[in-house]
C-alpha cells in the first residue's frame, strides 16, 4: 500500500484530506505539525508527500527545499489563491504540483494518483537505464542478459555472456583467467581451465567483429589476464 504524508496546521483540511486518501486506498499518515512532520518524513520517505505552504515554525516551501536534498518523490503544495509567488517558488524547488484552496477533495485525490502513476513509470526508466551499459558501439543489457553491436544482438553462449559482463563491470581492471574462469562458471580453477578461457575470448572477438593483433574491446596482457580498458 503505498503510503502519503499530508501536513497541514489546519486540522479540518488535513483531516479531509486524509479520509478521501484512505478511502481511496492508501495509508495515509498526518501531521499538523511541520517540525514533527519533518522529522519523520527525513527517516521514513512516504510515495507522496501533501504540504500546505503557509504552516507556523517551518513552512511548506522550507519543508519542500529540505525534502528536495535528499529526496525526489512526488510532492504536492496546498496554497491559497492569492499566493502565486510562493506557487512558482514551489515549483521552482521541486514540487510536482499545486492546488489552490478551497478544492475539490475528489480532484486532490485524482492528482495524487496521476502523480504516483507517472512517478512507478519515471522508476522503471531508471531502472532499465542503470541496467544499461553502453562501451564505444557495444551495449550490453544486465537485466536481460543481451549485448549488441551496432545495434546487431550477438548469439552468445551463457558462458562467453558471463566473461563480457565481468569484464565490463570491472571496466579499466586487469582480470586473471583464474579469477575470470571461476567468476564465469563458478568451478575452480584447473590447468586446461586457462585453454578454455582463452577459446570463449577468441569466440567473442570473432562475434564482436574484432582484431586478433589490435583488439578493440578485450585486450590481451599477455601472462597475466584480460582488461577492457577505459574510455578516454
Amino acid at each position: 500500500m503505498e503510503k502519503i504524508v499530508v501536513v497541514d496546521d489546519e486540522r479540518e483540511i488535513a483531516d479531509l484530506v486524509a479520509l478521501y486518501l484512505k478511502n481511496s486506498g492508501y495509508n495515509v499518515i498526518t501531521f499538523y505539525n511541520s517540525i514533527e512532520a519533518r522529522d519523520y518524513i527525513m527517516k521514513n520517505p512516504p510515495d507522496l508527500a501533501i504540504l500546505d505552504i503557509m504552516m507556523p515554525e517551518l513552512d511548506g516551501l522550507e519543508l519542500l527545499k529540505e525534502i528536495r536534498e535528499t529526496h525526489y518523490y512526488p510532492i504536492i503544495l496546498l496554497t491559497a489563491k492569492d499566493q502565486e509567488l510562493d506557487i512558482i517558488t514551489g515549483l521552482t524547488l521541486g514540487s510536482d504540483e499545486y492546488i489552490t484552496k478551497p478544492f475539490k477533495p475528489l480532484e486532490l485525490v485524482a492528482r495524487t494518483k496521476a502523480l504516483l502513476r507517472r512517478s512507478k513509470v519515471y522508476e522503471k526508466i531508471n531502472d532499465r537505464q542503470k541496467s544499461i551499459f553502453i562501451y564505444k558501439d557495444l551495449v550490453i543489457d544486465y537485466n536481460n542478459r543481451e549485448c549488441f553491436i551496432n545495434e546487431e544482438k550477438l548469439q552468445l553462449t551463457n558462458t562467453e555472456y558471463k566473461i563480457l559482463e565481468i569484464l565490463l563491470k570491472n571496466c579499466g581492471q586487469k582480470i586473471s583467467s583464474e579469477d575470470l574462469f571461476f567468476q564465469a562458471t563458478g568451478e575452480s580453477y584447473y590447468d586446461k581451465a586457462c585453454n578454455s578461457i582463452a577459446t570463449h575470448i577468441r569466440n567473442i572477438r570473432i562475434k564482436l567483429g574484432d582484431s586478433f593483433d589490435n583488439p578493440k574491446y578485450i585486450k590481451t596482457i599477455w601472462g597475466e589476464g584480460y582488461i577492457i580498458e577505459r574510455e578516454n
